[in-house]
């Protein structure tokens, strides 16, 4: 069972950010010029993100890959509820990286075997 929603998690992570960051990329540019953040920066964070959930879709065939990756795409939640916050965004705005730090805490809870 567990399993299962390991897998799960970190295939909604991946879907969310392949989606955002293909998709949506309008809106990522508009909010990270909002968040006063320079284009260098929205890239790296871009190729980041791309890479790190690329690797947690790799993870379902090789586990080991999994909780490096989910920690650090955590980290990037926790940066863009940061920003969120200083620029005063409604809680609306909070609740999409709100959901995927959650699920990255317990991605990477799970796969390090804490539980």
């Amino acid at each position: 069972m567990m399993t299962t929603l390991l897998l799960l998690a970190q295939i909604i992570v991946a879907a969310a950010v392949f989606y955002v960051w293909i998709f949506r990329y309008d809106v990522i540019v508009k909010e990270f010029k909002q968040f006063g953040l320079s284009d260098l920066t929205r890239t790296f964070v871009g190729a980041a993100k791309i890479s790190l959930a690329t690797l947690l879709v790799a993870g379902i065939w090789f586990p080991s890959l999994v909780a490096i990756p989910a920690i650090l795409m955590g980290l990037f939640m926790v940066a863009a509820q940061y920003f969120h916050f200083k620029i005063k965004n409604p809680f609306i705005k909070h609740l999409p990286s709100l959901v995927l730090l959650i699920l990255c805490i317990f991605i990477a809870v799970v796969s390090m075997d804490i539980i």
